[in-house]
């Protein structure tokens, strides 16, 4: 049976910095990863238009200044094939693949309270065990498709986008759908309609989306941000979503409606969330300017969109801009002007079999030789679900979150000792920059075990009190949000999963930003870590204290 101190699941852009951390340390470490190399997202999803929506320099690890002095993002906002160039090149330069095990998916994890060890299985019927399970296992790495009766019968292909193949996918001429309109089916049909032959686009509920207007990166751009790095993870750090954008910090009602629309004006041809991020606070809380911005989004689209019949159909009425994470384009909107794309509103008609030929509505048929799922994933809690996850006294983790998620700063559980989630729902990652809040995460989790190592601890585990204190706290973060009524991965929401439809919110995420976020971790580790039981072999230490303040 192998044996290691920490295995960490996952091989993404956490699961890669993760193991680099544990190795500075001289910890024996494996990475377990069920795709046939590293790269987690970037590995999975090569669905033409994947890319950054993060602008590429802040996305990128700002742990080695030699990482970041040597590497040259071509791109404001990097696509896919380059993204993972930049992670095979990260865990090459730091001798990281050797520690890594692919094609090792993880059925199941079980701790064995009088060992202190947690037994790992995977799917080819090993078993390993380790003191410490770190779970990197990504934010949407769980894809969903619909529950349509007859989807084997198809003879074309079809695919999830995050299973798009590997080998280039011939579509100049061919009939092809695509199913969805979120943010993935956003970047697929911007880039596709003018590549095949007809393009039919099924919609069920449409989304706020706006530019992205990505451009090429120059020699000396790229200088110019090698020269500003400090500067610039500077302002991820104080930006409540990790991003270069900072809120504008004027009262909506204190500037004119003019003012209004020249910012608006001004975010909307700027790049990437500007628009989203650096607008005025009160779109995010308050109906009357979330709804007046909404109507300025609209008008936007409007104004892109030849048919004016079209262009409603693709403006959102049950939710307003921003409420949910907000999809980034090129040439989304500008594809529905082209003869050779057209739109299906299957909340008119459904969608209602796969045929062998193609989709079948309540009114029609429709023949095609390629069909694009592009519906979405179990988001942030899917990937813990798919394994058999136990803890303390065989309680299952699918179990006790089955109807409301709790979590201990995101990272930690009470009832599962020894286990970390440096990105786990309710951490600082789910809602912000991804990396950025990774390295948080990861680094909070490792000076923990650094902390351990010194004292001679040998386990973890979050008392149930601080759990609760850090859910409601959540909680009560959503409650001053409009995004609580949203149908979004925020939420819970998605009706591909039984018993995420729209109904029970799920409090999957930290609405209270970076800083605060930052802020109550590092407080917690300064005091000896309250809220945690830190116990060794000679027998437990007392509980620590209460958690930090959080308010």
């Amino acid at each position: 049976m192998q044996h290691h101190e920490a295995i960490v699941v996952g091989a993404g852009v956490a699961g890669i910095y993760q193991i680099k951390r544990l190795l500075d340390l001289g910890i024996d470490a494996t990475v377990l990863e069920a795709g046939g190399n590293l790269g987690g997202t970037w590995y999975w999803n090569r669905y033409p238009g994947a890319r950054f929506d993060s602008e590429s320099w802040t996305y990128g690890y700002s742990f080695s200044r030699e990482l970041l002095d040597e590497w040259h993002w071509k791109e404001h906002f990097s696509g896919q094939p380059e993204n993972l160039r930049y992670l095979n090149h990260v865990a090459d330069k730091f001798g990281l693949r050797k520690h890594m095990q692919f094609n090792c998916r993880v059925d199941s994890a079980r701790y064995d309270e009088a060992e202190n060890l947690w037994h790992v299985r995977t799917g080819d019927g090993r078993e390993l065990t380790c003191h410490f399970l770190i779970l990197t296992l990504g934010l949407l790495s769980m894809p969903t498709l619909p529950k349509l009766e007859g989807m084997e019968s198809f003879k074309g292909r079809s695919f999830h986008t995050f299973h798009w193949p590997h080998e280039p996918v011939d579509m100049a001429g061919k009939r092809v759908a695509v199913v969805g309109t979120g943010a993935t089916g956003i970047q697929v049909i911007g880039e596709i309609a003018d590549k095949v032959g007809e393009l039919t686009v099924f919609q069920r509920r449409p989304n706020w989306s706006c530019p992205l207007n990505n451009g090429p990166i120059s020699e000396a751009e790229m200088a110019d941000i090698r020269r500003r790095y400090d500067e610039i993870f500077a302002a991820c750090s104080r930006s409540p979503g990790g991003f270069v954008h900072e809120p504008d910090r004027r009262g909506f009602y204190e500037v004119s409606r003019e003012e209004r629309l020249a910012l608006w004006d001004q975010l909307y041809d700027g790049p990437g969330f500007g628009i989203w991020l650096a607008n005025f606070r009160e779109i995010f809380t308050d109906e009357k300017a979330n709804a007046e911005f909404s109507e300025y989004i609209a008008d936007r689209i409007r104004r892109r969109i030849k048919d004016p019949k079209l262009a409603e159909k693709l403006i959102p009425r049950d939710h307003g801009f921003g409420v949910q994470r907000v999809p980034m384009e090129t040439n989304y909107f500008e594809a529905f002007n082209r003869p050779n794309v057209s739109l299906v509103d299957i909340s008119e008609t459904p969608l209602v079999r796969v045929t062998e030929k193609g989709l079948a509505t309540t009114e029609r048929d429709y023949e095609f030789d390629i069909i694009v799922y592009a519906t979405g994933f179990d988001a942030i809690t899917g990937a813990y679900d798919k394994i058999d996850i136990q803890g303390a006294g065989g309680v299952k983790l699918a179990d006790k979150w089955r109807t409301s998620i709790s979590t201990f700063l995101g990272m930690m559980i009470h009832g599962f000792p020894n286990m970390l989630m440096p990105s786990g729902p309710q951490s600082g990652s789910a809602s912000t920059n991804y990396p950025r809040g990774i390295e948080t995460g990861v680094n909070w989790c490792t000076d923990l075990l650094e902390y351990m190592q010194a004292k001679g601890y040998t386990k973890v585990e979050a008392t149930e009190q601080a759990e609760q204190r850090w859910t409601k706290h959540v909680v009560d973060m959503y409650a001053m949000m409009l995004m609580r009524k949203a149908k979004s991965w925020f939420t819970g929401y998605n009706s591909n999963v039984p018993g995420h439809e729209q109904g029970t919110i799920r409090y999957l995420v930290y609405n209270g930003g970076t800083p605060k976020y930052v802020n109550t971790i590092n407080k917690v580790a300064a005091s000896g870590y309250e809220g945690v039981v830190l116990s060794a072999d000679r027998g437990p230490a007392p509980a620590a204290g209460q958690p930090a303040a959080v308010a």
